[in-house]
């Protein structure tokens, strides 16, 4: 007796079919898995006897062999319990086949329940390309498969409920997909906290509004991990589209709040300084997302830049550039999303008070160039905007004045966006900051003024081919905050003063 019934895979953020193909054969009593399982697969075996038997099932005392197909990809993790369990039962005719326009996914526990798994957006994905109509899923998956769209989501409790659906005792209520609500600036601290640093909020606006890597240097105390954890409450919500790709990275990584559908805020990641190379790109035997990904469409928040590990910060070069992680194995490649802003901060020395106007600092030379030098000339090419945070004074700190709040500056990062989506409408382009190089000179016109004093800056600072781009499209960002729609002098003035600071400090250190 045969039966086979259709399930899904995942691999990094790419699910795939899986056809589960049940056999049972006269001997003597075994159940075997093949098509590549892994041990979590293997394990099934018991689980699925026992969940069948506590759920007064017959269990057949046959040769059972359970196909994985195809049987080239490995295949990982529970979710395939489900799936066996029934096809088992309909192999032994205790069940009816079900259709090929059925899916079904999801982890047994040993009295039948059906627990959640990782991955389901991908997966459900997937099913939609495949032709699947109906997808059974962990009832606390149901969300997340909903949000896919085009696919009828039964979420499921026991397997009991499944096989009652199945043979029309007890037909499953679909689950209606949620609709989209993007989070909104409230869920971020507020810029009205932050006393003075006039220039510093100036930056934080254009980084905001082009989407450029940012980096605060300044004395301990200056405020400069306050002013990055407000980054998100002054980014434009995310889209549908960036929901989704977000969504498929947390579900992979199995991050995803219990019952929940899309993300629906930017997502702010700040890893500690110890973490590895893996462990900000990505990696193991089976490819997992990284920091840089778990921040994709959102900020990375590397505090105390230059106690990161070397070969961590140098590993980021390549996802800052292409804004995808591509971690190569033995068994094959996978390729993971990194669009992100990178927010960095960091002292000017060991001891935090170099060039500091009134505290002395107790740091050698030797020692100040050692610090600044674990963060290499290439990272910090690949960074649009070096920003100073000076002291803050007394009479800030002690006025009764707030800061401009953050849906203020929000407001204004809005208009500027919504000049980039009209501006590159159609180009898959989502911010200045994304601007391909092919399309920068017919975007980032420059008026003849200001195209001399990008030249003197260009030759007086020595600048790199790339910082040459960097500052055309800073320069873009700072027009389109200012309504103009040709870039003038006093734009690219200001926007190469945000270059100056790798001068002062790696150059004359």
């Amino acid at each position: 007796m045969f039966a086979r019934i259709n399930s899904l895979g995942v691999y990094a953020l790419n699910g795939f079919s899986v056809s589960v193909e049940a056999d049972i054969s006269g001997g003597l009593p075994q159940f075997t898995i093949v098509g590549l399982p892994d041990s979590a697969v293997r394990e099934a075996t018991d689980r699925v006897r026992s969940a069948l038997k506590n759920l007064s099932f017959v269990w057949p005392v046959s040769r059972i062999t359970v196909n994985l197909a195809p049987g080239d990809i490995r295949k990982t993790g529970p979710v395939y319990d489900l799936p066996v369990l029934l096809a088992i039962l309909a192999a032994s005719g205790q069940l009816p086949v079900p259709g090929p326009e059925d899916a079904f996914i999801g982890e047994l526990s040993l009295d039948g329940g059906v627990r959640s798994v990782t991955g389901v957006l991908p997966m459900a994905l997937a099913a939609v390309q495949q032709g699947v109509r109906r997808l059974f899923v962990p009832a606390e998956n149901a969300a997340e498969a909903a949000a896919a769209g085009a696919l009828c989501v039964y979420p499921v409790h026991t397997a009991l409920d499944a096989v009652r659906h199945l043979t029309g005792e007890a037909p499953i209520e679909p689950a209606q997909p949620a609709a989209f609500a993007p989070g909104g600036p409230r869920d971020a601290p507020d810029f009205a906290d932050v006393r003075g640093q006039l220039e510093a909020r100036r930056a934080m606006e254009i980084a905001a509004a082009g989407g450029h890597n940012i980096l605060l240097i300044g004395a301990p105390g200056t405020g400069k991990s306050m002013l990055a954890k407000r980054l998100p409450g002054i980014l434009p919500p995310l889209s549908r589209t960036e929901a989704v790709e977000t969504t498929k990275v947390y579900s992979v990584a199995g991050m995803l709040p219990r019952g929940s559908g899309l993300v629906s805020h930017r997502p702010f990641r700040a890893p500690h300084h110890s973490v590895s190379a893996a462990g900000l790109v990505g990696g193991g035997s089976t490819p997992r997302p990284g920091e840089v990904s778990l921040a994709h469409n959102g900020v990375l928040f590397l505090d105390e830049l230059p106690e990161f590990h070397r070969d961590a910060l140098e590993i980021l070069r390549q996802p800052l550039e292409d804004g995808t992680v591509t971690v190569s194995r033995v068994a094959g490649s996978a390729s993971f999303p990194s669009s992100i802003m990178l927010a960095a901060a960091m002292n000017p020395c060991p001891c935090g008070y170099f060039g500091h106007p009134t505290r002395a600092c107790s740091c050698t030379p030797y020692a100040i160039e050692r610090y600044l030098q674990r963060v290499s000339g290439p990272l910090l090419d690949r960074i649009d905007l070096h920003v100073e945070v000076a002291p803050v004074e007394y009479a800030d700190l002690a006025g009764d004045s707030s800061g401009e709040s953050s849906a203020a500056i929000l407001r204004r990062v809005l208009a500027a966006r919504a000049v980039q989506d009209t501006r590159y409408k159609g180009t898959g382009v989502t911010c200045n900051a994304r601007l391909p190089s092919a399309m920068l000179r017919r975007v980032c016109r420059l008026a003849p003024d200001a195209d001399r004093v990008l030249r003197g800056a260009f030759e007086r600072m020595g600048l790199s081919a790339r910082a040459y781009d960097r500052v055309l499209k800073v320069s873009r960002t700072i027009a389109d905050l200012a309504g103009s729609e040709r870039i003038e002098a006093e734009h690219v003035r200001e926007a190469v003063q945000y270059r100056n600071l790798d001068r002062k400090y790696w150059y004359t250190a």
